[in-house]
C-alpha cells in the first residue's frame, strides 16, 4: 500500500494555525490546487485498489499505455516538472475500452489521484480515513 505524504497536510494546518494565531495572513491555494478533491481510500471502486497493488508492484499493467507521463495538459493537478505524474488505468467493469477511471500518481512524494472523468477532476487518495 501506497502512503501519500503528511508533511504536507500537517505543514499547512499548522501555517494556517500559526497565521490565525499571531494575526498574520494566510497565503491562498492555486485554482489548481483547489479543483482537487480528496477521496478516502476505502471509498475508491475496488479496481482502483487493483491498480494501486499493481503499481506498488511495478506492474504487469493490462494497458501499453499504463505507468507513461501525465502530462496535465487540463492543468487540474498542481503544477510539477514534464515527467513528475504518471497515469494508470481503473478498469471499468463491462467497458470494451480503457474507460475514464485512472490513478495518476506524483514520483516524488509519492501522491496518488484518482479521476473518475477522464481528467475532468481529481482527487487526492487519503489512505488514513
Amino acid at each position: 500500500m501506497r502512503f501519500p505524504p503528511r508533511i504536507t497536510r500537517i505543514g499547512a494546518a499548522v501555517a494556517v494555525l500559526s497565521a490565525l494565531l499571531v494575526g498574520g495572513t494566510v497565503a491562498t491555494a492555486s485554482p489548481a490546487a483547489a479543483a482537487v478533491g480528496s477521496i478516502c481510500y476505502s471509498a475508491l471502486p475496488s479496481q482502483a485498489h487493483d491498480t494501486l497493488d499493481l503499481i506498488e508492484q511495478g506492474g504487469p499493467y493490462p494497458y501499453s499505455q499504463d505507468g507513461t507521463v501525465f502530462q496535465n495538459r487540463e492543468g487540474v493537478l498542481p503544477s510539477q516538472s514534464s515527467s513528475y505524474y504518471h497515469e494508470y488505468t481503473v478498469i471499468t467493469p463491462g467497458s470494451s475500452t480503457r474507460g475514464a477511471r485512472r490513478i495518476v500518481t506524483g514520483q516524488k512524494t509519492q501522491e496518488d489521484y484518482y479521476t473518475a472523468d477522464h481528467y475532468a477532476t481529481f482527487k487526492l487518495v487519503n489512505y488514513s480515513c
